[in-house]
């Protein structure tokens, strides 16, 4: 993934996190020189890249995908990653409407949107952080945070806003997350690039 960035010439402020089973369980992960482990057989696989190009002005762009390193996910990876999809396209469908009825939109009720679904699967106690943060030249930006859990974000989604939705639940042996970007324009809110919809099996 490092050696892609470079012939892309994109550029980070980290290495990309690639993490399996128990190490995706915990949601702020990242591979060190002493803290990581390979991949093994059936295990979920979850990759987060986050980026931009190496011009003045580039904002960053930070997604999540989750795999499996199998033939076939088990039925709790697949129903924790269908929960977490719902929860993610709930908040962007809000985002969505708000922008196209003129509406203000306030980066707790993104949160809540989201949260919402994962409660009722039956995983409140398994939500971790909050559903997205702002994306600038940093890739945690200085605007509206989509966040009910860590703060409780009154900013308006305003027209230029970019930022990330994000939600996920985390267990002691694995973890799921679907992330991607958005941008809201006058009278319009856009994701910036395909939404998951399954887990992928590479086996």
């Amino acid at each position: 993934m490092v050696s892609w960035f470079a012939e892309l010439k994109l550029v980070s402020d980290s290495v990309p996190n690639v993490s399996a089973a128990e190490n995706a369980g915990n949601p702020h992960y990242l591979p060190t020189a002493s803290t990581h482990r390979a991949i093994r057989p059936d295990e979920i696989v979850l990759l987060d890249l986050w980026g931009k190009l190496d011009t003045p002005g580039a904002v960053f762009a930070d997604i999540t995908w989750m795999s499996f390193s199998g033939a076939r996910p088990s039925e709790r990876h697949v129903h924790a990653f269908e929960a977490v999809a719902a929860a993610r396209d709930a908040a962007t469908t809000l985002v969505q409407r708000a922008a196209a009825a003129g509406q203000e939109l306030r980066g707790w009720q993104v949160d809540r949107a989201a949260s919402a679904v994962l409660r009722s699967a039956g995983y409140a106690d398994r939500i971790l952080h909050r559903t997205g943060h702002s994306l600038g030249e940093e890739v945690h930006g200085n605007g509206v945070n989509m966040d009910d859990y860590e703060t409780h974000d009154d900013r308006r989604l305003l027209a230029g806003t970019g930022f990330t939705i994000e939600p996920g639940v985390y267990f002691e042996d694995f973890g799921v997350r679907s992330e991607i970007n958005m941008i809201v324009r006058a009278r319009e809110a856009k994701v910036s690039g395909p939404l998951q919809r399954e887990i992928v099996a590479l086996g």
